[in-house]
């Protein structure tokens, strides 16, 4: 990666930690900044909730329900904008099973491949990782997890310790994905 190259990161809000959980807001911003983010309405057998992952994200199931686009359209609509590129994320272990789970539900394959934002710090970035997410999303002045607002926080992070620039990070307008728009791009 160049030294000031953004990639394109994703960040999956999902209804909860372990077996039945399953993705319900998929959210990336692209190497030029650009953001997409949409809810997803659960299959019926897509059952797990949890509410202490609800109370972080704030997304209810009504939301999801009544806002929420179908596990093909979100699968499809990610294939299409992330053909062929890597993709970044910081939770690779959940995010990659959540994917899945989105992949098989649409019965389509990824076109874009996903790997953790870990393989592009060095240890001592790595080091400072959290640290520096945590102070760029205050920065933003975000408080709600929201898939594509925390993939810019991880974006932004990244091109901060490229730059070796401790300058705080410009405040990002039109990043966040709020309830009540399922999407960034009008629907096809």
């Amino acid at each position: 990666m160049d030294l000031m190259e953004a990639p394109a990161v994703m960040d999956i809000e999902a209804s909860g930690f372990g077996a039945g959980s399953y993705p319900i807001e998929v959210g990336f911003v692209a190497p030029s900044g650009g953001p997409f983010c949409s809810l997803i309405q659960p299959l019926p057998e897509w059952r797990h909730w949890d509410a202490k992952a609800e109370a972080l994200h704030g997304i209810s199931r009504e939301i999801l329900y009544s806002k929420g686009r179908s596990p093909l359209w979100v699968a499809a609509e990610l294939n299409q904008r992330l053909a062929g590129q890597i993709v970044y994320c910081d939770g690779w272990g959940h995010d990659y099973s959540w994917l899945g789970r989105l992949f098989d539900a649409a019965e389509l394959q990824p076109a874009f491949r996903l790997q953790d934002i870990r393989v592009l710090l060095s240890d001592a970035e790595a080091a400072q990782w959290h640290e520096l997410t945590q102070t760029v999303r205050q920065e933003q002045q975000l408080r709600r997890h929201r898939a594509s607002t925390d993939a810019r926080v991880l974006q932004l992070s990244l091109l901060r310790l490229r730059s070796g620039d401790g300058a705080p990070a410009r405040k990002e307008p039109g990043s966040r994905c709020a309830p009540d728009q399922p999407s960034m791009s009008p629907p096809r």
